[in-house]
C-alpha cells in the first residue's frame, strides 16, 4: 500500500471561484492545470517530489484533461521531453531537484536552449539550498546566465506563486526561452489559499492529436552551423523580448515605502523572511509593508538593467539580498548602475555572509550593519535584544544537554552529535554490519559510496564510504581507484541510483574494460531516498496484494535487475536476502577472495521497510477487526545474560537498540534492551550468531485473537513456569 495522494488529487479538480487550501507545491500543481500544460515529467527529489508524485497518481483525471504525465528515469530523460515544444506549441513541464539534477540534465538542457522554445516551457527546480538541504551547496543562477533561460524565484505568496507559473509559460512563449522556477524548502511547503480557475485542456493533448508532424526546419536544431545563428538570436531577440515582458506584466514587484532615500534588491523567494527581519527593527507590519522600498526579483534572471537602475537611481545606499554565492546579481546590478554613472552605494556580501542559508537571525544581523552606516536613526535596540535572546535560547538548551552524558572532547554546552541514521529495520543496515565482519578477515577495502538511504551508512556505527560522487555513479567512481589498490574496492549503489545512472556509466564501463571490481546493488523495489517512488524493477500490484506468505519474498519476485545484469554479461552475480548477516558475510568475502577476474555483483534483496509496514499494518490491522489469528514477531535482551559490553549496538545502529539501566544492583554497566517500535527485522539476533557475539538476544511470538488450543497451551506453560519459580520469602 502506497502513499494516498486523494485528497491532493480533488483539490486538482477545483473550478473558477473556489478556494484552494493547502501547500505552495501542490498549488503549483495545479497552476500547471490552469495554464494548459500538455504533458509534465520529472525525476523525484526534495522539496519538489510531491509534485510528480500527486500527478502520477491523478493519471486518470489527467487522462481526462489529455495531460501526459511520465515519471522519467532521470533529469536528462525529463529535459529532453522538452523538445516536444521546440517545433509544436505544446506547453510542457518538467521538475527535479537541483543542482544535483541539473547537472545532469545539462547536456539536454543546453540543447533546448540553444534553437529555443515555440511552446512554454516551465522547468520546477526544488532548490535545495541551505542547512536544511541535502546536496552539495550551489545553485541553479549559473546555467540560467551560460544557456540563456529564464529564472523565476517567486515570492513565497500561493496567489504570486500560482500568477508566476502562468505568467511563466507566456514569458517562455514571448522571448523562446525555457524558463526555470526555482522553488526552495519554504516556499514549497508554505501553506495559503487562492482562488482557482478552470483548468485549460490544451489545444494539443493526447485528447486531441496532432495529424503530421512540422515540417522540417534546420534552425530548430541545436547543430551547427545554426548554433552560431541561435547564439545571436539569445542576445539580439529572446532577452530584449523576455525584458520587455517582465515590464509590460510588472512581473518585479516593487513595494514603496517612505525611506525613499534607501532600497533593498531581494530575491522572490527570500521576501518572507526579509520582511520578518526588517519587523524586528521596526521597518515593516505584519501584512509586508516595508518602510524601505523594496524590489523583489520575482525573475532574477534576465534582470531588467531600466528597472535596477531606476529603482536605485535616486538613492542613498541599496542592500541587494542575494542567497549563496557567487553574488550573480550583485555584480550584474553593479555593472548596471556604473554603466549609468549611478553612484549609489551599493552593498550584499559586504554585511552579508556569502554562502549559507539567509534565515531570518542572519537577515537581521546583514541590516544592523547596513542600517547602522545608512540610518544611524534607526532604533535597533530590539532587533539587538530579539538576536541576543535567540543566542541565549540556544546556549540554555545546549548547557541543558550538555548535562546528559556528551562525548570526550565535546565543547561544554555545545549539543551532542546526533546523525541521521536507516529507518527502523531497514534492510541496508543488516549489509553493511556484514560488510564490518567481512573486513575482519579480508582487511579494510575501499568502499566507493553513493546517493541514497545506504548514504546513511557513512555516519556511525559504519562510518563507510570514501566517496560520493552523484547518483549512480559509485562504480564509475572507483575506476581510478582499483587500479591502484591491491586488495579490490567495493562499489554500493541502490536499485534507484542503478537505474538512474548506474547501469551504463558503472557496469557498462566495467564490463567493457574488463575491470576487477565488486559491486553491491540494493534491490529494496523502490526509489526509497526520495519518497520510495515506483521504478521498474518494483513488485507488481498483485503480488503486494497478496497473501501474506507470498508478501515474504515481495522483491525477489522481480528479477528485472538480475535479468538485465546477466543480459549484459555479467558473469560472477550472487543474490543475497539482506537480512543474512552470515550469508552476507561469506558472499561479500568470496567476491574479495575470488579467483574470477571481472565484475562481480552482489544483488541485495530486501524490500524497504517503509513500504512493507505501510501495506501489512492495514492488512493486519483488517485481520484483527475480523477477530482473525495475528503473529508478531518479536525480539528482546534477556537483562541477566546481557553482559554489558554493547557490541551490539556498535554492529547495528538501529535505534530500537538501546541501552536502560542494569537491574542488577551490582552491576553498573547499562543493558542492552529493544523499545517499542521494532519491527521485528531480526537483524539483532542474526548480528548476535554471525559476530559470535553473547547469546542474549530472544525471539518472542506474540499472538493476538489465538485459537483454543493455543490458549490451553499457554496457561499449562504458565502454570509451569510458576511451579518452578522459587518461593518468595518475606
Amino acid at each position: 500500500m502506497e502513499v494516498s495522494f486523494s485528497k491532493e488529487i480533488k483539490q486538482l479538480a477545483l473550478g473558477q471561484g473556489q478556494m484552494f487550501h493547502g501547500e505552495g507545491i501542490l498549488a503549483i500543481t495545479k497552476a500547471l492545470l490552469q495554464s494548459g500544460v500538455s504533458y509534465v515529467g520529472g525525476y523525484q527529489g526534495a522539496p519538489v517530489s510531491h509534485l510528480l508524485d500527486v500527478m502520477v497518481q491523478a493519471k486518470p483525471y489527467m487522462d481526462e484533461l489529455g495531460v501526459h504525465v511520465e515519471a522519467c528515469s532521470n533529469e536528462a530523460s525529463a529535459a529532453a521531453m522538452l523538445g516536444a515544444s521546440i517545433h509544436y506549441p505544446l506547453r510542457g513541464a518538467v521538475t527535479w531537484k537541483s543542482i544535483v539534477g541539473t547537472n545532469v540534465a545539462a547536456d539536454a538542457l543546453s540543447n533546448l536552449a540553444s534553437p529555443g522554445v515555440t511552446g512554454g516551457v516551465l522547468i520546477l527546480l526544488g532548490e535545495d539550498y541551505g542547512e536544511g538541504a541535502s546536496v552539495i551547496q550551489e545553485r541553479s543562477h549559473a546555467y540560467a546566465q551560460k544557456s540563456c533561460m529564464v529564472l523565476l524565484d517567486p515570492r513565497p505568496d500561493l496567489s504570486r506563486m500560482v500568477d508566476l507559473v502562468e505568467q511563466g509559460f507566456r514569458l517562455s512563449e514571448a522571448s523562446n526561452m525555457p524558463a526555470m522556477m526555482e522553488l526552495r524548502i519554504r516556499a514549497c511547503h508554505v501553506r495559503g489559499s487562492f482562488e482557482c480557475k478552470d483548468n485549460q485542456l490544451p489545444a494539443i493533448s493526447t485528447q486531441n492529436l496532432m495529424t503530421e508532424p512540422g515540417a522540417f526546419n534546420y534552425m530548430k536544431l541545436a547543430h551547427p552551423p545554426v548554433t552560431f545563428r541561435q547564439e545571436k538570436l539569445k542576445i539580439e531577440q529572446r532577452l530584449p523580448a523576455a525584458r520587455r515582458y517582465i515590464l509590460e506584466h510588472q512581473l518585479n514587484d516593487l513595494l514603496d515605502g517612505p525611506r525613499a532615500e534607501l532600497g533593498i534588491i531581494v530575491q522572490g523567494g527570500l521576501y518572507n523572511s526579509l520582511v520578518r527581519a526588517l519587523q524586528s527593527f521596526g521597518l515593516a507590519d505584519a501584512f509586508g509593508n516595508s518602510q524601505i522600498p523594496l524590489l523583489v526579483l520575482n525573475v532574477t534572471y534576465p534582470l531588467v538593467p531600466e528597472q535596477v537602475s531606476e529603482f536605485a537611481a535616486d538613492k542613498r545606499a541599496v542592500l541587494v539580498v542575494e542567497e549563496g554565492q557567487p553574488e550573480y546579481i550583485e555584480h550584474e546590478i553593479a555593472t548596471y548602475l556604473r554603466r549609468r554613472d549611478i553612484q549609489t552605494a551599493l552593498h550584499g556580501k559586504d554585511v552579508l555572509p556569502s554562502g549559507g542559508e539567509y534565515s531570518v537571525e542572519v537577515l537581521t544581523q546583514g541590516l544592523l550593519s547596513f542600517l547602522t552606516q545608512h540610518a544611524p536613526d534607526v532604533d535597533a535596540t530590539p532587533a539587538q535584544g530579539w538576536l541576543q535572546t535567540n543566542q541565549q535560547r540556544r546556549l540554555a538548551v545546549g548547557q541543558a544537554i550538555g548535562r546528559m552524558q556528551v562525548p570526550t572532547g565535546t565543547a561544554p554546552g555545545a549539543l551532542p552529535a546526533r546523525p541521521p541514521g536507516m529507518c527502523i529495520g531497514c534492510p541496508e543496515r543488516p549489509v553493511f554490519s556484514a560488510l564490518k565482519l567481512a573486513q575482519q578477515q579480508v582487511g579494510q577495502v575501499h568502499v566507493a559510496g553513493d546517493i541514497g538511504c545506504h548514504a546513511l551508512a557513512t555516519f556511525e556505527p559504519f562510518s563507510v564510504g570514501h566517496s560520493i560522487l552523484g547518483y549512480g555513479m559509485s562504480l564509475a567512481s572507483r575506476a581510478g581507484v582499483s587500479p591502484m589498490m591491491q586488495r579490490r574496492v567495493l562499489s554500493i549503489m541502490g536499485d534507484g541510483g542503478f537505474w538512474h545512472n548506474g547501469l551504463l556509466t558503472g557496469v557498462q564501463s566495467a564490463l567493457f574494460n574488463g575491470d576487477d571490481a565488486v559491486l553491491l546493488i540494493f534491490k529494496n523495489g523502490y526509489t526509497s531516498a526520495t519518497g520510495t517512488q515506483d521504478i521498474i524493477s518494483t513488485p507488481d500490484e498483485a503480488l503486494k496484494n497478496a497473501t501474506a506468505d507470498k508478501q515474504k519474498s515481495l522483491t525477489a519476485s522481480n528479477l528485472t535487475i538480475e535479468d538485465t545484469l546477466k543480459g549484459l554479461g555479467v558473469k560472477w552475480l550472487r543474490t543475497v536476502h539482506t537480512y543474512r548477516v552470515e550469508d552476507m558475510r561469506q558472499t561479500l568475502t568470496e567476491a574479495f577472495t575470488s579467483d574470477f577476474n571481472g565484475l562481480k555483483v552482489i544483488v541485495a534483496e530486501g524490500e524497504c521497510q517503509l513500504e512493507r509496514q505501510r501495506r501489512i499494518k492495514p492488512w493486519l490491522a483488517s485481520l484483527l477487526k475480523k477477530g482473525k489469528r495475528v503473529v508478531r514477531v518479536k525480539y528482546g535482551v534477556d537483562e541477566d545474560v546481557c553482559n554489558g559490553d554493547h557490541a551490539c549496538i556498535r554492529l547495528s545502529g538501529c535505534p530500537t537498540l538501546t541501552l536502560k539501566d542494569n537491574p542488577d544492583p551490582l552491576k553498573v554497566d547499562p543493558v542492552a534492551t529493544v523499545i517499542d517500535g521494532c519491527v521485528g527485522c531480526g537483524l539483532c539476533g542474526e548480528n548476535a550468531h554471525a559476530a559470535t557475539l553473547c547469546p542474549s538476544f530472544y525471539r518472542a511470538e506474540v499472538v493476538q485473537n489465538p485459537r483454543s488450543l493455543e490458549r490451553w497451551w499457554a496457561g499449562v506453560r504458565q502454570k509451569m513456569v510458576q511451579a518452578l519459580q522459587p518461593a518468595q520469602t518475606a
